[in-house]
């Protein structure tokens, strides 16, 4: 027997008892029983589906999920009982736990009145693709509203009677989800405003009174806004010729000078000589 006979011998053995060693190894490994880790859980209510603000909740838009006991969301429910039948007054996103803050209270149904805060009111006004800002007046937009009154030149006056409102609803929408995923909305002809009972009585006024116009701000922009207003006569004053100035006045000279009369020269004084003859004085003037 040759020398490499010999060696490849050796190589074919070397590789048969590594693979039965590596078999054995795989077989006695999943031969082990799996070590699982108890963690403690508990019921928790989630959303079967996207549920919108002012959903009425049915049995069938809830499910039950084993949650981490150490991570108990606060205001989660156990049971899907204490859940149906009430109306949500914020979104919930699928398979996020239901909470009571989500939730209006027992009783009260769903719908939009649910959603609208003790002490405050929702009022709609009718809007159109220029008083809605071309459809971007969304649910939880923030608007500012400009109330213009018409009058004679003198009466008519544009301001912002109005500032930092939450638009509840556009339409019959009270969110932006959309039905077909990026689809476009078409604007609302109807646009509900979250208002105290005072602001209502103003935004009526101006609705019944002119005409009003909503104006888009940034969320996170609450600024008070304080304008003087805007009356027809200031804003067509601006375009008037300007006034010159005095010193561009040039001033208004006659083309022919006033003739002034000269007074004629005055006489030298007479001369007098006087004659004395005798016992006779006579006096005679020279010209």
């Amino acid at each position: 027997m040759n020398r490499n006979t010999r060696l490849l011998i050796v190589l074919i053995v070397a590789l048969g008892a590594a693979g039965i060693a590596s078999y054995a190894a795989w077989h006695a490994v999943q031969a082990m029983p799996a070590r699982e880790v108890s963690v403690p859980t508990v019921p928790t209510v989630v959303a079967a589906r996207p549920l919108p603000l002012g959903t009425l909740v049915g049995p069938a838009d809830l499910k039950l999920v084993s949650w981490p006991a150490a991570a108990v969301v606060p205001g989660a429910f156990r049971s899907t009982d204490a859940v149906v039948n009430r109306g949500l007054v914020a979104s919930v996103a699928e398979n996020e736990p239901v909470t009571a803050t989500k939730l209006a209270p027992a009783g009260t149904g769903g719908g939009l009145p649910p959603t609208i805060p003790s002490g405050m009111r929702a009022i709609s006004i009718r809007v159109n693709e220029v008083v809605g800002v071309a459809g971007f007046v969304q649910p939880g937009a923030h608007v500012d509203v400009v109330a213009v009154v018409r009058g004679d030149t003198d009466s008519t006056v544009s301001r912002v009677v109005l500032t930092d409102l939450r638009v509840l609803a556009a339409g019959t929408r009270t969110d932006q989800v959309r039905a077909v995923p990026n689809a476009p909305q078409a604007p609302a002809t109807v646009v509900t405003l979250l208002v105290t009972p005072s602001d209502a009585e103003r935004l009526a006024l101006a609705s019944a009174e002119g005409s009003v116009t909503l104006v888009l701000r940034n969320p996170l922009d609450t600024s008070d806004v304080a304008t003087e207003g805007t009356r027809l006569t200031a804003l067509m004053g601006g375009r008037s010729a300007p006034v010159p100035s005095a010193a561009r006045v040039a001033p208004s000279v006659p083309r022919h000078p006033a003739r002034v009369a000269v007074p004629p020269p005055e006489l030298p004084p007479p001369y007098t000589v006087e004659t004395i003859r005798a016992a006779k004085r006579s006096q005679e003037t020279l010209q």
